[in-house]
């Protein structure tokens, strides 16, 4: 119920498709009511008085029904499911939106792929879910109520025996769905491990070909899609089972109606037109209540894919601006180390390092790979906050500062060049939004990459593909120098910048 509360909350916003939904919804109950309502007193007209004029008149109006129960339909349809469609893109917008601000230790914690399948796998699960659900209990439910007043108005005993059935689908309806969303929840994990799989051998796919490891990744894919699909049988069988099996019950009510209704035919205690109205009734009853069955079998795949969508949301981030933060002057560029401890988990990084970077100093750490330095550059951006000791810009504890001042202070171009699929001049004017093309084309001659971004075909327009692949190593590193330098703040940190075979060397 929590969980589905907080479905109903982002639903909330859309009311007023809701409504139009639900009186679509209760028109369509309605109808079906009527229908089942005119049956007794048409039979009498047509068949006891002869009264050919209503009968000349009946095929039309049923068509009348049905075509204004139709259009009902599809305005509770249209309506409910794009409010439901709209819900859950404000779901998928929040989930985003909360991923993209968590600190870098929730990105190692978490695999990329398992973050990408909570935002398109288990969204889409809340999607259709949240359309059925809330279908079920408009329409569903309207029209189940509808027909229970007619069949009470018409037999109250009749009636009764035919609801006592109800009570037995609901029982393996509730076993049933516990099962489901134990099963939807395990697949919706596997289907997190397996995108992994797919989204590090398509982006790593040089080093797959480098190294033949073809065959090993199919394997690997090919074992997590198998667990997937064993995921998935499961509920695909609790789910089969549950229309069969209310089926098989409602069965029980129907044959009790029809023995104890036709024996009151029989004793002259009912009319045949009146029992053929009931068993009208009765028989449009068993569908939506069969509908509202397999809607909460869809209701518990929802909520065990919006379970680990809640999770993401609900995660917080643990580096947070204090209360008191400050915010850094613009001249404020001096850095200092006070012996500074980190780890990572049990193990010691960097340990009573002490370092002070002055005002127009450049300073070079060297050191084999794994020695820290790139943990060490990260502390400086509040990446991650030290075990011991603090970081200082300026006369400030970086705890002390807004990550938004920090951020304003410092360029980074770090070892692992990130581009993005777009032109030239956008990737280097992410370091400055809404800086000029002069700005942007000084920037690129200050990183000597204006020469080869000329010989390309459309030159700054020219699109670099994903993660920049039609670019040389070289090249990629250029621009994201271009893209700091454009930036133009206190302070520059190159992690290993210039390592990719370009013409002015390497550094550290």
């Amino acid at each position: 119920m929590p969980v589905f509360k907080r479905l109903i909350l982002y639903i909330k916003p859309y009311w007023w498709r809701i409504a139009l939904a639900a009186l679509a919804s209760a028109a369509y109950g309605g109808f079906d009511a009527a229908f089942a309502y005119m049956v007794e007193p048409l039979l009498k007209k047509i068949f006891m008085t002869k009264d050919m004029y209503i009968f000349s008149f009946l095929p039309l109006v049923i068509i009348l029904i049905f075509a204004l129960r139709a259009v009902c339909r599809y305005l509770n349809d249209y309506f409910m499911n794009t409010a439901a469609q709209l819900a859950v893109q404000d779901v998928r917008n929040k989930i985003f939106k909360n991923n993209i601000f968590l600190d870098l230790k929730f990105f190692y914690r978490n695999q990329t792929g398992s973050l990408m399948s909570r935002i398109v796998t288990d969204v889409a699960a809340m999607q259709n879910g949240v359309g059925e659900i809330v279908s079920g209990i408009f329409r569903d439910a309207i029209g189940l109520i509808s027909l229970l007043c007619v069949i009470f108005y018409r037999d109250w005993q009749l009636a009764t025996i035919s609801l006592l059935i109800i009570p037995l689908t609901i029982y393996p309806a509730t076993i049933l769905g516990k099962k489901i969303k134990r099963a939807a929840r395990k697949g919706q994990e596997e289907a997190g491990y397996f995108a992994n799989i797919l989204q590090e051998t398509l982006s790593g796919i040089k080093v797959v070909k480098a190294f033949s490891l073809e065959n090993t990744k199919i394997e690997q894919f090919a074992q997590a899609n198998l667990k997937y699909y064993s995921f998935n049988q499961k509920m695909i069988k609790y789910s089969s089972l549950s229309s069969p099996i209310s089926e098989v019950i409602t069965s029980l009510g129907i044959a009790a109606v029809i023995y104890f209704g036709g024996m009151k035919v029989i004793a002259n205690k009912m009319s045949a037109p009146e029992f053929f109205s009931f068993i009208t009734a009765m028989a449009l009853v068993y569908s939506p209540l069969k509908k509202l069955i397999g809607a909460y079998s869809n209701a518990q795949r929802c909520i065990g894919a919006s379970e680990r969508v809640f999770e993401i949301i609900d995660a917080v981030s643990e580096i947070t601006d204090s209360p008191d933060c400050h915010a850094l002057a613009s001249d404020e560029n001096r850095v200092e180390f006070d012996h500074v401890y980190f780890k990572y988990q049990d193990d010691y990084i960097l340990e009573d390092v002490c370092l002070v970077a002055e005002k127009g100093q450049m300073i070079a750490l060297v050191g084999p790979s794994g020695g820290g330095k790139s943990t060490l550059v990260s502390l400086i951006a509040r990446f991650f906050d030290t075990t011991e000791g603090q970081v200082k810009i300026g006369p400030y504890n970086v705890r002390d500062i807004s990550k938004d001042s920090i951020m304003s202070h410092i360029a980074l171009v770090d070892q692992e060049t990130t581009l993005f699929h777009d032109t030239v001049t956008n990737n280097i004017r992410y370091g400055k939004p809404g800086s000029t093309d002069e700005e942007v084309i000084k920037a690129a001659q200050a990183a000597y990459a204006h020469d080869f971004i000329m010989e390309m075909p459309e030159g700054y327009e020219t699109s670099i593909g994903d993660r920049g692949v039609r670019l040389s190593g070289g090249q990629r590193q250029r621009l994201c120098i271009a893209r700091a330098i454009l930036k133009n703040v206190p302070i520059l940190i190159l992690d290993e910048a210039t390592n990719s075979g370009s013409s002015e060397g390497s550094a550290e």
